[in-house]
């Protein structure tokens, strides 16, 4: 769960693509969404190309490699709930939070000390640490500037969310200490991957025209969703093989970084439990004890275990949507929620 302020992308797999490829069972929408994102695609050019070109250059790196724009998509369907869906507000506003999602990608690549994001080499591999941070630094800048077009509610909004951002951060890496690790672990993804999905949720209802309680209704689904995605990723690393995940099983052991299925495996009174207490005790040097860990695993109850708040987040995520109205946008978000779901069964 190495994913930084803003969290790795949900589970995609790195490629060079804009956009999050689904399927909405509805041409209009999708076809709206599509339009969309070339409009918030546009502003992220435009914008991250002022400047000194040797700023920009690197600023434009982690836009030019792609990703899945989950973040804009959201509230891009959210601003369907208002009188002003996808207004120039609202496309502002869906930049505003990919480039804050871009800009803790680059702190977090420093902090994980990377080499490659989203299928390129990172920014602090390319270049340096201070250049990684300063890349950052200005994509806040950018932000900035735009939250000032957008009004004192979304300056005042994204103060509190970078905050909460910042936070989760702070948590991680400070450690759990003596309290629950799974309490632990999940504030971490709520106040990391949460945080900013709710956001996006938030701004697009609120720059459409939506009423307050759809707009929190949106922003409270953007919570259950985000706690979603996270755990769901998080099981697939350690229980699916590199053909469904994309990468190599067991990559958060070898970082030495227990997620929620090994934190319930671990809390076992068990000798499966037992025996993954003596070994997982930092990082896993060699390939045989990451096999050795996930074949201990594979006999716990930590998938289990996790997927049972997979499915009570899910539920909350539901129960959310059952506030908005009856309508193709709710349909297309419940059944983005099962999708999800349903990549680890």
């Amino acid at each position: 769960m190495s994913n930084g302020i803003g969290a790795r992308d949900l589970g995609a797999q790195a490629d060079n693509t804009s956009g999050f490829a689904i399927d909405l069972g509805n041409p209009e929408l999708e076809q709206m969404l599509a339009d969309g994102m070339v409009a918030v695609e546009q502003v992220l050019q435009e914008e991250l190309a002022k400047g000194e070109d040797f700023v920009s250059e690197k600023v434009l790196h982690l836009v030019a490699a792609g990703g899945k724009r989950f973040r804009p998509m959201f509230a891009l369907l959210a601003s369907q709930y208002g009188e002003r869906p996808g207004s120039d507000e609202v496309i502002r506003a869906a930049a505003v939070v990919e480039m804050t999602h871009l800009a803790t990608l680059y702190h977090d690549d420093v902090m994980d000390e990377a080499e490659r994001r989203r299928g390129v080499p990172s920014a602090n591999f390319r270049w340096n640490n201070s250049v990684a941070i300063l890349s950052g630094d200005y994509l806040l800048a950018h932000v900035s500037r735009l939250m000032a077009q957008l009004g004192m509610e979304t300056v005042a909004h994204f103060a509190e969310t970078f905050g909460e951002l910042v936070t989760g951060q702070m948590r991680e890496t400070i450690g759990p200490g003596d309290s629950d690790p799974v309490q632990h672990y999940m504030d971490v993804i709520r106040e990391k991957t949460g945080v900013l999905i709710a956001s996006a949720g938030y701004l697009g209802g609120l720059h459409s025209g939506a009423s307050p309680e759809h707009t929190d209704a949106l922003r409270r689904f953007g919570y259950a969703i985000g706690m979603v995605f996270q755990i769901v990723d998080d099981i697939i690393d350690i229980f699916s093989d590199s053909s469904q995940s994309g990468k190599t099983p067991g990559t958060d052991l070898r970082e030495g970084v227990f997620t929620l299925p090994v934190l319930y495996a671990l809390s076992e009174d068990t000798p499966v439990g037992e025996e993954l207490r003596g070994l997982l005790t930092g990082p896993l040097a060699s390939d045989e004890e990451v096999a050795k860990a996930l074949a201990l695993l594979e006999r716990s109850t930590g998938r289990a275990r996790a997927l049972e708040d997979v499915h009570a987040y899910l539920a909350e995520a539901q129960s959310e949507l059952s506030r908005l109205p009856d309508n193709e946008v709710t349909t297309a978000l419940r059944a983005l929620a099962s999708v999800t779901v349903s990549r680890v069964g």
